[in-house]
């Protein structure tokens, strides 16, 4: 069992090891019911929102009635935009606190631009700024995926001193580009003249999803060999990425930035949900303690986290031969880790786009409702 003493929890735990718990789960209920600010006291550092969780939060309850009513007359993006940024400003507000005990690593609210816009580099770059300047909070994180196109966008938002979230890294060799382009960003922010102490960004690299695919496949192979490595790959992989983080901010070139305020992109351990039951509950957890490092939890994580999670010092650094063993072993019986985290990289832009699609056509009824009852 974790240590409650003083109220500390597996969480604190967490903190104390260099790993910041971030709760994936926003709505307006958690904001004014006290929900949230319980999170906060329990240890939770940050939120993560995605379209899903606006989407069941408008469909249920009253939360949303009064501003939808205000907004009938709009069209639907503009009523996503307005309650979304509503939610994630009072969410950064309630934050704020953390934020400056923190010294600004934490008390951070992510949101992410409209996901149909990932293969479209100035778009995405536009709806940043306005998000942006709408919340106008400086512990927000502006959500940008980790596509080709994506690349130049983080770049170029983090150059307008935009503190950035990107999202959906499964591969290696993706991750190592999202690190250059963090580079690239701030060295052109500091080209104009920010302060690169204000700026901060986050990579969020996907775990869970990458065992299920994996899984799956290991499955169809179904040889002893190929049945013993299920449940492995995700970790491997988040440790190897790792690895490729300490390299990165190793380099003259970061520490050149870092002379001038620079801060850590730090990784961020996404997908942190167990979706086999055969596997521990807070697997991805206790088996990615490393300092610097966020852990973004859906409730059921965080809560198992709390309840039974043994929390040990670093389990990352020093794993390195052992993870890449693991892919070794995954490609020589015939797992392609390219055909892998591409698929994944596909599915989860489709995911985020439909996911969207769907917020739209929740408040679309939601408007459609006050407009005949008006």
């Amino acid at each position: 069992m974790s240590d409650s003493t003083e109220g500390r929890t597996a969480l604190h735990q967490l903190a104390d090891a260099g790993v910041s718990v971030w709760l994936d789960d926003l709505n307006r209920p958690m904001i004014t019911d006290g929900t949230l600010q319980a999170h906060i006291d329990r240890g939770v550092l940050g939120v993560t929102t995605n379209p899903t969780i606006f989407a069941t939060a408008l469909s249920e309850g009253e939360a949303y009635t009064s501003q939808i009513e205000t907004l009938s007359a709009g069209s639907v993006e503009e009523a996503v935009f307005a309650l979304t940024t509503e939610d994630v400003r009072n969410a950064c507000d309630l934050f704020m606190p953390v934020f400056e005990r923190t010294g600004g690593l934490d008390g951070r609210v992510s949101i992410e631009v409209d996901p149909g816009l990932a293969k479209d580099t100035a778009g995405t770059v536009e709806t940043a700024k306005r998000l942006w300047a709408e919340i106008d909070r400086p512990n927000l994180l502006v959500k940008i995926p980790a596509t080709v196109e994506g690349l130049p966008a983080i770049s170029q938002t983090l150059a307008e001193g935009i503190s950035v979230n990107v999202t959906l890294i499964f591969s290696l060799d993706r991750y190592r580009g999202v690190m250059n382009a963090y580079l690239t960003g701030l060295e052109q922010a500091r080209e104009r003249g920010k302060d690169l102490s204000t700026i901060y960004s986050v990579a969020s690299f996907f775990v869970s999803r990458v065992d299920s695919e994996i899984d799956k496949r290991l499955e169809e192979i179904g040889t002893d060999e190929a049945l013993a490595l299920r449940g492995r790959a995700g970790v491997a992989n988040a440790r190897l990425a790792y690895q490729a983080f300490e390299e990165v901010f190793g380099t003259p070139r970061w520490h050149n930035l870092a002379e001038d305020g620079a801060n850590l992109q730090r990784p961020l351990w996404a997908s942190t949900g167990v979706k086999n039951p055969d596997y521990p509950d807070t697997l991805y957890v206790t088996e990615l303690v490393a300092p610097h490092t966020v852990n973004t939890m859906p409730l059921a994580t965080m809560k198992a986290t709390i309840d039974h999670a043994e929390i040990t010092a670093d389990t990352v650094t020093g794993s390195y031969a052992e993870a890449q063993q693991v892919l070794d072993d995954l490609a020589r019986v015939g797992i392609s880790y390219t055909d892998v985290v591409e698929l994944l990289e596909t599915e989860g832009v489709d995911k985020f786009v439909k996911s969207w699609d769907e917020l739209l056509e929740t408040v679309k009824t939601e408007l459609d409702k006050h407009q005949e009852t008006a």
